[in-house]
Protein backbone atom coordinates (compact mmCIF):
# COMPACT_ATOMS: atom_id res chain seq x y z
CA UNK A 1 0.00 0.00 0.00
CA UNK A 2 1.04 2.88 -1.04
CA UNK A 3 0.45 6.94 -0.85
CA UNK A 4 -0.03 7.08 -4.20
CA UNK A 5 -2.47 3.83 -4.12
CA UNK A 6 -4.48 5.71 -1.49
CA UNK A 7 -4.12 9.14 -3.40
CA UNK A 8 -5.98 7.89 -6.35
CA UNK A 9 -8.30 5.75 -4.47
CA UNK A 10 -9.97 8.77 -2.82
CA UNK A 11 -9.64 10.74 -6.61
CA UNK A 12 -11.67 7.40 -8.03
CA UNK A 13 -14.39 7.47 -4.53
CA UNK A 14 -14.79 11.57 -5.26
CA UNK A 15 -15.19 11.48 -9.31
CA UNK A 16 -17.29 8.31 -9.29
CA UNK A 17 -15.50 7.17 -12.56
CA UNK A 18 -12.02 5.64 -12.76
CA UNK A 19 -11.79 6.97 -16.80
CA UNK A 20 -12.65 10.85 -14.90
CA UNK A 21 -9.26 9.76 -12.68
CA UNK A 22 -7.55 8.50 -15.34
CA UNK A 23 -7.49 11.53 -17.60
CA UNK A 24 -7.11 14.00 -14.67
CA UNK A 25 -4.17 12.43 -14.00
CA UNK A 26 -2.65 12.13 -17.67
CA UNK A 27 -2.79 7.79 -17.02
CA UNK A 28 -4.46 4.64 -18.39
CA UNK A 29 -7.85 3.38 -16.92
CA UNK A 30 -6.05 0.59 -16.57
CA UNK A 31 -2.93 2.05 -14.35
CA UNK A 32 -6.08 3.58 -12.18
CA UNK A 33 -7.62 0.35 -11.83
CA UNK A 34 -4.49 -1.43 -10.72
CA UNK A 35 -3.95 1.04 -7.79
CA UNK A 36 -7.25 0.33 -6.49
CA UNK A 37 -6.74 -3.55 -7.06
CA UNK A 38 -3.30 -3.21 -5.16
CA UNK A 39 -5.12 -1.71 -2.01
CA UNK A 40 -8.37 -4.29 -2.11
CA UNK A 41 -5.42 -7.40 -2.24
CA UNK A 42 -3.73 -6.15 0.70
CA UNK A 43 -6.87 -5.29 2.62
CA UNK A 44 -8.77 -8.36 1.86
CA UNK A 45 -11.57 -6.96 0.43
CA UNK A 46 -13.85 -4.88 -2.12
CA UNK A 47 -13.48 -1.24 -1.97
CA UNK A 48 -15.16 0.00 -4.94
CA UNK A 49 -18.34 -1.69 -6.78
CA UNK A 50 -17.98 -1.59 -10.90
CA UNK A 51 -21.23 -0.16 -12.49
CA UNK A 52 -21.48 0.55 -16.20
CA UNK A 53 -21.70 4.01 -15.68
CA UNK A 54 -18.79 4.40 -12.80
CA UNK A 55 -17.84 3.22 -9.50
CA UNK A 56 -18.92 3.56 -6.18
CA UNK A 57 -17.39 2.75 -2.70
CA UNK A 58 -18.34 -0.32 -0.72
CA UNK A 59 -19.20 -0.05 3.07
CA UNK A 60 -15.07 -0.77 3.38
CA UNK A 61 -14.42 1.50 0.95
CA UNK A 62 -15.66 4.89 2.29
CA UNK A 63 -14.51 3.61 5.64
CA UNK A 64 -11.05 3.99 4.01
CA UNK A 65 -12.03 6.66 1.73
CA UNK A 66 -12.58 8.91 4.64
CA UNK A 67 -9.59 7.82 6.97
CA UNK A 68 -7.43 8.26 3.63
CA UNK A 69 -8.84 12.10 2.90
CA UNK A 70 -8.35 12.96 5.76
CA UNK A 71 -4.46 11.93 5.94
CA UNK A 72 -4.02 12.73 2.92
CA UNK A 73 -5.15 16.29 3.29
CA UNK A 74 -3.36 16.42 6.76
CA UNK A 75 0.45 15.47 5.11
CA UNK A 76 -0.54 18.00 1.77
CA UNK A 77 -1.45 21.02 4.60
CA UNK A 78 1.83 19.46 6.36
CA UNK A 79 4.29 20.18 3.48
CA UNK A 80 2.72 23.28 2.09
CA UNK A 81 3.61 24.55 5.52
CA UNK A 82 6.90 23.10 5.57
CA UNK A 83 7.29 24.92 2.22
CA UNK A 84 6.04 28.57 2.81
CA UNK A 85 8.53 27.86 6.11
CA UNK A 86 11.63 27.39 3.74
CA UNK A 87 10.74 30.01 0.74
CA UNK A 88 9.45 32.49 3.13
CA UNK A 89 7.51 35.26 1.63
CA UNK A 90 7.85 33.82 -1.98
CA UNK A 91 5.02 30.67 -0.78
CA UNK A 92 2.00 30.45 -2.56
CA UNK A 93 -2.16 30.51 -1.86
CA UNK A 94 -3.92 28.45 -3.84
CA UNK A 95 -8.12 29.01 -3.91
CA UNK A 96 -11.07 27.15 -5.11
CA UNK A 97 -14.21 29.07 -5.60
CA UNK A 98 -16.91 29.41 -8.30
CA UNK A 99 -16.51 31.70 -11.64
CA UNK A 100 -17.42 34.74 -10.66
CA UNK A 101 -16.40 34.99 -6.94
CA UNK A 102 -12.88 37.38 -7.78
CA UNK A 103 -14.92 39.67 -9.33
CA UNK A 104 -17.37 40.48 -7.10
CA UNK A 105 -15.40 39.29 -3.75
CA UNK A 106 -11.73 39.42 -3.92
CA UNK A 107 -10.35 41.72 -6.37
CA UNK A 108 -9.42 44.41 -3.69
CA UNK A 109 -7.72 41.81 -1.67
CA UNK A 110 -5.96 40.27 -4.75
CA UNK A 111 -4.48 43.64 -5.37
CA UNK A 112 -3.52 44.29 -2.23
CA UNK A 113 -2.27 40.83 -1.86
CA UNK A 114 0.22 41.17 -4.41
CA UNK A 115 1.58 44.75 -3.22
CA UNK A 116 2.22 43.81 0.56
CA UNK A 117 3.76 40.30 -1.28
CA UNK A 118 5.14 40.90 -4.74
CA UNK A 119 6.86 36.99 -4.24
CA UNK A 120 4.20 35.18 -3.66
CA UNK A 121 1.18 33.42 -5.99
CA UNK A 122 -2.31 33.14 -6.10
CA UNK A 123 -3.80 30.51 -7.85
CA UNK A 124 -7.68 29.53 -8.58
CA UNK A 125 -9.35 26.74 -9.32
CA UNK A 126 -12.80 27.37 -10.28
CA UNK A 127 -15.51 24.68 -9.19
CA UNK A 128 -18.97 25.04 -10.34
CA UNK A 129 -20.85 24.77 -6.44
CA UNK A 130 -19.92 24.67 -2.78
CA UNK A 131 -20.16 21.28 -2.73
CA UNK A 132 -17.87 20.80 -5.33
CA UNK A 133 -15.28 22.88 -3.64
CA UNK A 134 -15.92 21.12 -0.25
CA UNK A 135 -14.55 18.03 -2.61
CA UNK A 136 -11.47 19.82 -4.35
CA UNK A 137 -10.75 20.62 -0.65
CA UNK A 138 -10.40 17.58 0.62
CA UNK A 139 -8.88 15.95 -2.55
CA UNK A 140 -6.03 18.34 -3.42
CA UNK A 141 -3.60 20.92 -1.45
CA UNK A 142 -5.66 24.03 -1.90
CA UNK A 143 -6.07 26.28 0.75
CA UNK A 144 -8.89 27.74 1.00
CA UNK A 145 -12.58 27.66 -0.51
CA UNK A 146 -15.34 30.47 -1.05
CA UNK A 147 -18.57 28.61 -0.35
CA UNK A 148 -22.12 29.32 0.56
CA UNK A 149 -22.22 28.68 4.22
CA UNK A 150 -24.43 25.66 4.49
CA UNK A 151 -24.65 22.68 6.72
CA UNK A 152 -21.63 20.87 8.52
CA UNK A 153 -19.04 19.14 5.97
CA UNK A 154 -17.07 16.22 7.74
CA UNK A 155 -13.18 17.67 8.48
CA UNK A 156 -13.98 20.93 7.09
CA UNK A 157 -14.07 24.09 8.91
CA UNK A 158 -16.31 26.93 7.74
CA UNK A 159 -16.72 30.76 8.85
CA UNK A 160 -18.93 33.26 7.45
CA UNK A 161 -18.01 36.56 5.91
CA UNK A 162 -20.69 38.15 4.22
CA UNK A 163 -24.22 38.10 4.02
CA UNK A 164 -26.19 38.32 0.71
CA UNK A 165 -29.98 39.38 0.71
CA UNK A 166 -32.14 37.83 -1.68
CA UNK A 167 -33.31 40.34 -4.49
CA UNK A 168 -35.50 39.76 -7.62
CA UNK A 169 -33.16 40.92 -10.73
CA UNK A 170 -36.20 42.46 -13.35
CA UNK A 171 -35.64 44.66 -16.13
CA UNK A 172 -36.77 48.37 -15.88
CA UNK A 173 -40.00 47.58 -17.70
CA UNK A 174 -41.18 45.03 -15.64
CA UNK A 175 -44.32 45.72 -13.68
CA UNK A 176 -42.35 44.13 -10.55
CA UNK A 177 -39.85 46.38 -11.04
CA UNK A 178 -41.79 49.97 -9.28
CA UNK A 179 -42.08 47.50 -6.03
CA UNK A 180 -40.28 48.43 -2.95
CA UNK A 181 -40.39 44.93 -1.86
CA UNK A 182 -41.53 41.60 -3.11
CA UNK A 183 -43.78 39.09 -0.85
CA UNK A 184 -43.84 35.88 -1.73
CA UNK A 185 -47.16 35.47 -3.35
CA UNK A 186 -45.65 38.01 -6.19
CA UNK A 187 -43.38 35.21 -7.37
CA UNK A 188 -46.03 32.99 -8.54
CA UNK A 189 -46.41 34.68 -11.81
CA UNK A 190 -42.68 35.53 -12.79
CA UNK A 191 -40.91 33.64 -15.24
CA UNK A 192 -38.51 32.18 -13.49
CA UNK A 193 -34.40 32.06 -14.43
CA UNK A 194 -33.27 28.72 -12.64
CA UNK A 195 -30.25 29.07 -10.72
CA UNK A 196 -27.46 26.36 -10.92
CA UNK A 197 -28.06 22.69 -10.12
CA UNK A 198 -27.11 21.14 -7.35
CA UNK A 199 -26.16 24.79 -5.88
CA UNK A 200 -26.95 25.91 -2.40
CA UNK A 201 -28.38 28.51 -3.55
CA UNK A 202 -30.98 26.58 -5.85
CA UNK A 203 -31.66 24.24 -2.54
CA UNK A 204 -32.70 27.27 -0.12
CA UNK A 205 -35.34 29.09 -2.99
CA UNK A 206 -36.70 25.77 -4.25
CA UNK A 207 -37.16 24.78 -0.01
CA UNK A 208 -38.81 28.31 0.35
CA UNK A 209 -40.95 28.24 -2.66
CA UNK A 210 -42.10 24.56 -1.83
CA UNK A 211 -42.72 26.27 1.97
CA UNK A 212 -44.73 28.97 0.40
CA UNK A 213 -46.45 26.79 -2.03
CA UNK A 214 -45.30 28.93 -5.04
CA UNK A 215 -45.16 27.24 -7.96
CA UNK A 216 -43.06 29.03 -10.88
CA UNK A 217 -42.63 28.82 -14.73
CA UNK A 218 -39.22 28.07 -15.78
CA UNK A 219 -38.14 27.95 -19.24
CA UNK A 220 -34.29 29.20 -18.76
CA UNK A 221 -31.23 27.57 -16.22
CA UNK A 222 -28.02 29.10 -15.91
CA UNK A 223 -24.85 28.32 -14.58
CA UNK A 224 -24.03 31.07 -12.39
CA UNK A 225 -25.68 34.25 -10.37
CA UNK A 226 -24.16 36.57 -13.04
CA UNK A 227 -25.96 34.87 -16.09
CA UNK A 228 -28.94 34.77 -14.25
CA UNK A 229 -28.56 38.60 -13.88
CA UNK A 230 -27.56 39.29 -17.00
CA UNK A 231 -30.57 37.74 -18.74
CA UNK A 232 -32.78 39.70 -16.04
CA UNK A 233 -31.96 42.74 -17.35
CA UNK A 234 -31.82 41.74 -21.19
CA UNK A 235 -35.91 41.04 -20.20
CA UNK A 236 -35.45 37.33 -20.92
CA UNK A 237 -36.97 36.17 -17.38
CA UNK A 238 -37.01 37.14 -13.30
CA UNK A 239 -34.06 36.22 -10.87
CA UNK A 240 -33.98 35.52 -7.74
CA UNK A 241 -30.67 35.75 -6.57
CA UNK A 242 -28.41 37.25 -3.77
CA UNK A 243 -27.42 40.91 -3.92
CA UNK A 244 -23.83 40.96 -5.54
CA UNK A 245 -21.26 43.23 -4.94
CA UNK A 246 -20.64 45.55 -8.70
CA UNK A 247 -24.61 45.03 -10.45
CA UNK A 248 -25.88 48.30 -9.13
CA UNK A 249 -25.05 51.39 -10.29
CA UNK A 250 -25.26 53.85 -13.72
CA UNK A 251 -23.90 50.84 -15.89
CA UNK A 252 -27.01 49.06 -15.63
CA UNK A 253 -29.98 51.49 -16.34
CA UNK A 254 -32.44 48.63 -17.80
CA UNK A 255 -31.94 46.31 -14.26
CA UNK A 256 -33.60 46.96 -11.08
CA UNK A 257 -32.95 45.01 -7.90
CA UNK A 258 -36.52 44.62 -5.61
CA UNK A 259 -35.93 43.11 -1.98
CA UNK A 260 -37.60 40.18 -0.67
CA UNK A 261 -37.54 40.64 2.73
CA UNK A 262 -39.48 36.33 3.41
CA UNK A 263 -36.34 35.37 1.94
CA UNK A 264 -33.06 34.46 4.97
CA UNK A 265 -29.76 36.00 3.48
CA UNK A 266 -27.36 33.49 2.33
CA UNK A 267 -23.74 33.88 4.07
CA UNK A 268 -20.83 33.64 2.11
CA UNK A 269 -17.47 33.02 3.28
CA UNK A 270 -14.32 30.83 3.53
CA UNK A 271 -14.04 26.82 4.44
CA UNK A 272 -10.62 25.42 5.07
CA UNK A 273 -9.27 21.79 6.20
CA UNK A 274 -7.95 23.87 9.87
CA UNK A 275 -7.93 27.35 10.57
CA UNK A 276 -5.15 26.79 12.88
CA UNK A 277 -2.76 25.33 10.11
CA UNK A 278 -3.21 27.58 7.63
CA UNK A 279 -0.57 29.37 6.67
CA UNK A 280 0.50 32.99 7.27
CA UNK A 281 0.18 33.60 3.55
CA UNK A 282 -2.88 31.99 2.92
CA UNK A 283 -4.62 33.99 6.86
CA UNK A 284 -3.66 37.36 5.59
CA UNK A 285 -5.55 36.55 2.14
CA UNK A 286 -8.36 35.97 3.97
CA UNK A 287 -8.22 38.62 6.11
CA UNK A 288 -7.73 40.71 3.08
CA UNK A 289 -11.41 39.67 1.27
CA UNK A 290 -12.63 39.85 4.92
CA UNK A 291 -11.71 43.36 5.03
CA UNK A 292 -12.42 44.11 1.93
CA UNK A 293 -15.98 43.21 2.39
CA UNK A 294 -16.52 45.70 5.41
CA UNK A 295 -16.38 42.90 7.73
CA UNK A 296 -12.83 43.07 9.18
CA UNK A 297 -10.59 40.15 10.07
CA UNK A 298 -11.70 37.01 10.44
CA UNK A 299 -11.13 35.70 14.30
CA UNK A 300 -8.29 34.23 15.06
CA UNK A 301 -9.95 30.97 17.30
CA UNK A 302 -10.49 27.94 16.01
CA UNK A 303 -14.63 27.00 15.14
CA UNK A 304 -14.98 23.82 13.89
CA UNK A 305 -17.49 21.72 11.91
CA UNK A 306 -19.14 18.87 13.70
CA UNK A 307 -17.83 15.62 12.70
Amino acid sequence: MTLDDLRVFVAVCRAGSLSAVARELSCTQSAVSQHVKRLEREIGTDLVERHPRGVVPTQAGRLLQAAAADGIAGLDLALRRLADLAHGDAGSVRITTGATTVRHFMSAAVVEFRRRHPQASLEFQTENSSRHCFDALAAHDLDLAWITIGAPVRGIEQRPVIDLPWVLAVHADDPLATRSSIEPQDLAGIRHIRLPENSTSRARLDAAFAEWDVHVTSDTGVADWDTAILLAELGLGHAVVPALPGWRGPGHPSLRFVPIPALPALSAGWAVRRWDALSPLARAFADMVAAGTGTGPLPRQRHASPS
